[in-house]
């Protein structure tokens, strides 16, 4: 079911542009053409996970893993991915060291691998934990449901006071999302060329949308409160240097089959 020339250029239409867009003006081109250098970076969140339903801030101590629905909406995801191939051949699988983000790399890694020139699906990636992938790290919060947290701590507000760390022991938001955009910049240096694929966090896509997009304030606290879907993907491509978002919150393959 995979356009001929197989993965995500050819889902995308790059293999049918009429005009190269090479024959553009770099100076007034909208659509940069594809180089063959560039990293394709695929951030996936995990599916819904025991913390997001029970209240609980879900560090090292509160994360419970997936929830059984969080657990179809990943394979969802897979399902989708092994019919369209648009992720195989992937060269790299990262996730961070949070249960609900290794279950959910656990989960897709076979639709990852792609074929062989025989037709035989090669052996699923092995998973390379990170925790500076992890979610804003809580410190002494980790665990507590969101009432216990605002009895010892109090109301935190980061749109107000970004720098505030969460807890004692905890992040910041400033420096969550700085520490994000570290990580994913070694991830990418290391994968000059290849598509690297990321079970993460909702906090992580939307630090890498604020590190690296022009948005006013992304390194230093600005917040754009996003509603990322679990089990969604958001793609970047990076070339020499320059990120560039190529898919946000794609989350179609819960829509159910034939409805996408």
């Amino acid at each position: 079911m995979t356009p001929e020339g197989g993965g995500f250029d050819s889902l995308a239409g790059a293999r049918h542009q009429a005009v190269p867009a090479s024959t553009v003006p770099a100076g007034v081109r909208t659509v940069s053409p594809h180089s063959a250098t560039a990293t394709r970076l695929v951030l996936i969140r995990h599916g819904e996970a025991v913390c997001n339903v029970s209240g609980v801030c879900g560090g090292p101590i509160g994360c419970g893993g997936l929830t059984g629905p969080g657990r179809q909406q990943v394979g969802a995801l897979r399902d989708r991915l092994t019919i369209t191939g648009e992720l195989a051949g992937a060269g790299a699988l990262y996730a961070s060291v949070l249960p609900r983000a290794i279950e959910t790399a656990e989960l897709v890694a076979p639709a990852l691998a792609g074929a062989d020139s025989d037709g035989r699906r090669r052996a699923s990636l092995s998973i390379e934990t990170e925790c500076l992938l992890c979610e804003l790290h809580p410190g002494e919060a980790d665990g507590l449901t969101w009432a216990e947290f605002t009895e010892q701590f109090g109301a935190l507000d980061w749109d107000a006071d970004p720098g505030r760390p969460i807890a004692p022991g905890g992040e910041s938001w400033t420096g969550f999302v700085n520490r994000v955009a570290g990580a994913l910049d070694t991830i990418v240096a290391g994968h000059v060329g290849q598509l690297v694929v990321i079970a993460c966090h909702a906090g992580v896509i939307e630090a890498s949308l604020l590190a690296k997009m022009p948005v006013a304030g992304g390194l230093t606290g600005a917040r754009m409160q996003l509603r990322t879907q679990h089990a969604s993907m958001t793609t970047w491509e990076i070339d020499g240097g320059r990120w560039r978002l190529l898919g946000y919150n794609d989350a179609a393959h819960a829509l159910g089959p034939g409805k996408d």
